[in-house]
């Protein structure tokens, strides 16, 4: 027996297992933020279900059905029938402005916040007489006396109040529902009165209060889109196909604006059928609260092998170096503190700023193995310095996690120098002369 306490391969092999057997319950806390990060998710989606889902405005634009002729063979009579086929025409604006405010809330579901929203969007444009020459369509087969005005919206809950369309001066109430999935899954239409015969310009505007959470993005369907918007959410994030011409954010809030022409994007002012979709071509805003301390907890936990590996090491060295023999379950006892650490910190930062709950587990942790590595070595020196390397490797992970774009490099570079350090410090040891002789 006091062969094997002595014995340095038996040592060596029997820190190794234990470092492994405690990657397990590292991989139980990486499915614990992954369980927690879900029940985040299911939280917003509870709160949006019951508010409004995430919103997109696709459209306006008018769809007219037409007829369609198509040749059909018939087994039974053994010959080709002309069968007549309902379509839609899809007709974009040639100008389209949106201009709007975003009045930002914050709802909580359990410990999770979640951003609503309610908005008020002001939409007119014009749409120019239109070209049906290049679609090969006989005027006598489209049905312009069912033409309808349509405006898609991802959730009709959240539309506040009754939808009213000025169509050329002419006040027309919105039905809900689409004509057709075209373009548009949901969303709400308006009967139109239009003249083939008549050569003219119809000019149009709408008043839409519409609430939804997190999102709020816009599809730029006039051959001209103008997009103004603005709020008192400080922390916007503009994604989808387009970013902003130009954008003011600070402390205040936010105000933006998109101008984007139909060059800018891949479908034509006019199409029949569902030969193309505008769906690719949304653009908006995210007002999603700052909250990425599960994804920095992922990170973080993703160093938990070179926490473990590097403080066995250091216990390793100590023993080598000044003959004093620290028992196995002394190395697990210690490991488990380690893992300890990030479960700390998963639930301190989700009540706290992440960067606070990092410190707080922190220093937790480190003044549990501190006191413990006291206890059991009776050095004060060896004490400091264990706590020092901790302190440092803390520290190092903190300084990876706050570089996202850097952590490679950063990471790279602090693993060079450590490896540096081990090989220095390592550099006099006769390895195959290293008899452990530790007294407890």
């Amino acid at each position: 027996m006091k062969n094997l306490k002595t014995n340095i391969y038996f040592k060596v092999t029997t820190i190794t297992i234990i470092g492994l057997l405690l990657l397990i319950p590292t991989f139980m806390i990486e499915n614990l933020i992954s369980e927690r990060e879900w029940t985040q998710d299911e939280a917003i989606r509870e709160v949006s279900a019951k508010w409004g889902e995430e919103q997109t405005i696709s459209g306006p634009f008018i769809s007219i059905p037409y007829h369609r002729y198509v040749k059909q063979f018939s087994p039974k009579d053994s010959i080709e029938k002309i069968v007549q086929i309902k379509e839609h025409l899809h007709i974009l604006p040639t100008k389209l402005n949106i201009s709007g405010n975003i009045n930002p809330e914050k709802r909580h579901r359990g410990i999770y916040e979640i951003v609503v929203y309610n908005s008020k969007l002001d939409i007119s444009g014009t749409f120019n007489q239109f070209d049906l020459k290049a679609l090969d369509i006989q005027t006598k087969d489209i049905l312009f006396d069912q033409a309808e005005f349509v405006i898609g919206v991802n959730d009709l809950r959240g539309i506040e109040e009754q939808v009213n369309l000025n169509w050329n001066k002419e006040k027309v109430s919105f039905n809900p529902g689409v004509p057709t999935n075209d373009i548009a899954g949901s969303g709400i239409n308006a009967s139109l009165a239009i003249d083939p015969n008549v050569d003219k310009i119809y000019d149009f505007d709408l008043s839409l209060d519409l609430k939804g959470s997190q999102k709020l993005y816009f599809t730029p369907v006039g051959k001209i889109t103008d997009i103004d918007l603005s709020s008192e959410w400080p922390n916007p994030s503009f994604n989808g196909a387009f970013l902003p011409d130009h954008r003011e954010v600070n402390d205040k809030g936010f105000n933006a604006n998109w101008n984007i022409l139909h060059l800018n994007r891949n479908y034509p002012q006019i199409w029949a059928g569902s030969r193309h979709s505008i769906d690719p071509s949304s653009f908006g805003i995210d007002l999603l609260l700052p909250v990425d301390n599960y994804q920095k907890t992922y990170r973080s936990i993703r160093y938990a092998i070179l926490f473990i590996g590097f403080t066995f090491l250091v216990f390793f060295f100590i023993e080598v170096l000044n003959k004093i023999f620290i028992h196995p379950i002394q190395y697990i006892l210690v490991g488990v503190s380690l893992i300890v650490f990030y479960t700390l910190l998963l639930s301190i930062s989700e009540h706290l700023k992440f960067n606070l709950a990092f410190i707080v587990s922190a220093i937790a942790t480190l003044s549990l193995i501190a006191g413990y590595v006291r206890a059991i070595l009776k050095s004060g020196k060896l004490t400091m310095l264990i706590t020092g390397i901790l302190t440092v490797l803390y520290s190092f992970i903190f300084v990876i996690i706050q570089l996202q774009d850097y952590a490679l490099l950063i990471g790279s570079i602090g693993l060079f120098i450590i490896l540096g350090l081990i090989m220095y410090f390592s550099r006099k040891i006769d390895w195959y002369n290293i008899n452990l002789e530790g007294e407890k």
